[in-house]
């Protein structure tokens, strides 16, 4: 590897290991999702990712060097014919094309960087314990998910009503039922959501990932992987700590209806938050170019 100027130049070796590696990652990534579709079968918890964002596993397994990396001898591979590329400076050598790419969605990253900087600034919250996914189901007989309810209905309703509803992420609180949101400290719309997010917020940490996404290949494919990974493990806990029984499938229950259960949550969502805050850090970094 060598640097011209501010530009990284990849040997075709180098970032032929890389695009391998990339994708041996990200096939075992999503090896599970893969297979049982085959066999047109779900899980409530490892498919969610992919039936919500709407992302293929193909999008993953594709690898971005990202801004400022040259490829050399990439001008026959098949990447030079993907969108957002152009000639490097090296003959015969591609490399992305960032200029163009915020020529034509510039709003898109405007907005990106918008949401991701004010989520950073913020202070982070930690007292929501999860209460979203049992604000979903909150006195409704027909649930997002056809899994049955570990506390029954009438006493997951009790939850809820034993508690503050603190939630601050538009698309948890868009799905709460009816009657659970009058029960939140605050009403939230779609336009608000700069206002509102915060890096605690699991749904926050795990949308990530789509921000990777929309970036598209101004970001490099480790990062990708990385903001995938924190949103698969996000969404474990947002299940396990949900009033779903998930038994089934080999979860064992977050009781946040409990003390112990509120400290264990809270304790693994600081994680989480310390993780996406160096993403988050990462992706504003790009968006701001």
């Amino acid at each position: 590897m060598s640097l011209t100027a501010s530009t990284v130049v990849l040997s075709r070796d180098e970032w032929r290991a890389r695009e391998c590696a990339h994708a041996e990652r990200a096939d075992a990534l999503t090896r599970g999702h893969r297979e049982r579709a085959a066999r047109h079968e779900s899980h409530p918890v490892e498919d969610f990712l992919f039936t919500y964002y709407s992302y293929k596993p193909s999008v993953l397994k594709r690898w971005h060097p990202g801004e400022g990396v040259e490829l050399t001898d990439a001008a026959t591979a098949p990447r030079a014919q993907w969108r957002w590329y152009r000639p490097g400076a090296t003959p015969g050598s591609m490399a992305v094309d960032g200029a163009g790419f915020r020529a034509e969605r510039g709003g898109l990253v405007a907005n990106i960087a918008t949401i991701l900087r004010a989520t950073h600034a913020r202070t982070p919250g930690f007292g929501c314990f999860g209460l979203h996914e049992w604000a979903m189901v909150y006195r409704q007989r027909e649930h997002r998910h056809p899994v049955p309810l570990r506390l029954g209905q009438a006493a997951t309703d009790a939850v809820v009503e034993a508690h503050d509803l603190r939630c601050t992420h538009f698309d948890a609180f868009r799905f709460f039922t009816p009657e659970a949101v009058p029960r939140n400290r605050t009403s939230i719309a779609r336009d608000e959501q700069a206002l509102r997010e915060q890096p605690g917020c699991l749904h926050a940490g795990m949308d990530l990932y789509k921000w990777a996404v929309k970036l598209g290949p101004l970001v490099p494919g480790d990062l990708l992987l990385e903001t995938f990974q924190l949103a698969r493990e996000v969404r474990e806990l947002d299940m396990r700590a949900s009033p779903y029984d998930l038994a089934a499938w080999g979860y064992a229950p977050v009781r946040i209806e409990e003390p112990d259960g509120k400290s264990e949550y809270v304790q693994a969502q600081r994680g989480f938050a310390v993780r996406a805050q160096e993403l988050r850090a990462r992706l504003l970094s790009i968006a701001d170019g």
